[in-house]
């Protein structure tokens, strides 16, 4: 296939180096958005159509930032960005919303909070990286956290539902790992790299839209205000901080600031729906958070 090349890194202009600090800051506004997915989802959009509500959230998000930073992938990246936009975005999607339907949404949250001990494994086997066992350490004290606001009450478990969930955290961790092994050649522009991403992973999840999305698709006003928070905010902002985080920030890291989408919902939760927090819940509120911050702390130490 050929295309015009993407523009040389010379003519887009970037900015001083970040620093660590000021990377994992941008990076975590992806999750806090993220977390934001759940209340917009029951509160502004249409019921029971997840496979449409993923389609719109990628294609048209990939369309702007293509309009930002234009051109094909180089020949040499474009497989790359085939695997990077299944991975992120075309298998995750539609297996992180096929576990939350068939799953508690705690036990959902769960299973998706042991992405970074999923990264540390996989790391450490395919000898890449081993994560320091502090930071592992403060990942699953992080977990514990996790499943202390959400696990509340009897728990039954679909074995589909919980296949799909481990399967969907598993594709985003594979995701974290391979984004920031292959970074991006120089003369690729990060945001045309994201807006293929998004633009391969969602016509992957088109057909999914026929097995899936079988109600009524009544479009409102805020519906259109939920499809607009999700494609702009949700998708081409969030991704491409969250992707430039991945290219720098070591992979557990980018992991653990995965943990504030679950504590997003939750004071989401709290603040709007007036959803109450027993006292287990707001410890494991303050767990997970310590955790988090503590793994980040200790991964970059190291």
């Amino acid at each position: 296939m050929t295309g015009v090349a993407t523009a040389p890194a010379a003519s887009i202009p970037r900015a001083a180096n970040p620093t660590v600090a000021s990377l994992t800051a941008a990076a975590a506004i992806a999750p806090l958005v993220w977390g934001s997915t759940y209340i917009v989802t029951t509160e502004l959009l249409p019921p029971d159509r997840p496979m449409t509500a993923s389609v719109l959230r990628a294609i048209p998000a990939g369309l702007i930032l293509l309009a930002i930073a234009p051109g094909m992938p180089r020949p040499g990246w474009r497989l790359k960005t085939i695997a990077l936009g299944i991975l992120n975005i075309g298998a995750f999607f539609p297996l992180l919303f096929i576990a939350a339907s068939r799953l508690p949404g705690g036990t959902a949250a769960v299973v998706g909070s042991l992405q970074p001990l999923i990264i540390g494994g996989l790391s450490t086997g395919l000898g890449w990286h081993r994560p320091p066992a502090k930071q592992m350490l403060w990942s699953s004290i992080a977990v514990v956290g996790v499943a202390m606001i959400t696990l509340t009450g009897r728990i039954s478990i679909d074995p589909f539902g919980l296949a799909a969930a481990i399967a969907g955290t598993t594709s985003m961790a594979g995701g974290l790992l391979l984004t920031r092994r292959w970074r991006l050649p120089p003369d690729v522009s990060p945001l045309n790299s994201t807006a293929w991403q998004l633009l391969i992973g969602g016509t992957l999840i088109i057909p999914l839209i026929g097995v899936y999305d079988v109600s009524a698709w009544p479009i409102d006003g805020a519906a259109i205000l939920g499809y607009t928070w999700l494609t702009v905010v949700g998708a081409a902002v969030a991704y491409a901080v969250w992707l430039r985080g991945a290219r720098s920030l070591p992979s557990t890291n980018m992991a653990l600031l995965g943990l504030l989408s679950p504590l997003t919902a939750a004071a989401l939760g709290w603040i709007i729906l007036d959803q109450s927090m027993s006292a287990l819940q707001s410890l494991g509120f303050v767990t997970a958070l310590v955790g988090s911050i503590a793994g980040q702390l200790h991964g970059q130490s190291r």
